[in-house]
């Protein structure tokens, strides 16, 4: 079970670090700042930092529980500034932005289960405190 949640984070932290670096391009800009986003050229790069940080943190298990908060800090505002999918009127466009809605709505929630969980046995976190506690090396039952 413990290479399940290591599965688990590596594919939940992918989306993140695969998409991280596109906040740095002019286009992802003008397209969020087409969208309304306030101050598009400071925080669009700052939310590729937040997903950067963030997903590399879930991925590693390094103090992963803050590493969801960021990510949570980072859909929340996200999923409601550019996916305004009941403020369109074409009914195709308006069901592909509710898809996405909701996706990001699931992300959210995989994030606040991290956040609460923690990154499982097989983290750095995990590790620290085996160390901490002096079991490093102790076989612990799976």
């Amino acid at each position: 079970m413990k290479y399940a949640v290591l599965l688990g984070r590596l594919l939940f932290a992918s989306i993140f670090l695969m998409s991280a670096f596109g906040h740095f391009s002019p286009t992802t800009i003008g397209f969020a700042a087409a969208q309304g986003v306030p101050l598009a050229s400071l925080t669009v790069p700052l939310s590729g930092i937040m997903e950067l940080v963030g997903g590399l943190s879930i991925l590693l298990g390094y103090r992963g529980r803050w590493g969801a908060w960021l990510i949570v800090a980072f859909m929340v505002p996200v999923t409601l500034m550019m996916h305004q999918f009941w403020t369109i009127s074409d009914p195709m466009a308006a069901q592909m932005d509710m898809v996405m809605f909701t996706k990001n709505l699931a992300i959210t929630g995989g994030a606040l289960l991290i956040a609460w969980f923690g990154t499982g046995p097989l983290s750095l976190d995990a590790r620290s405190r085996q160390r901490e506690s002096g079991t490093l090396g102790a076989r612990v039952p799976a």
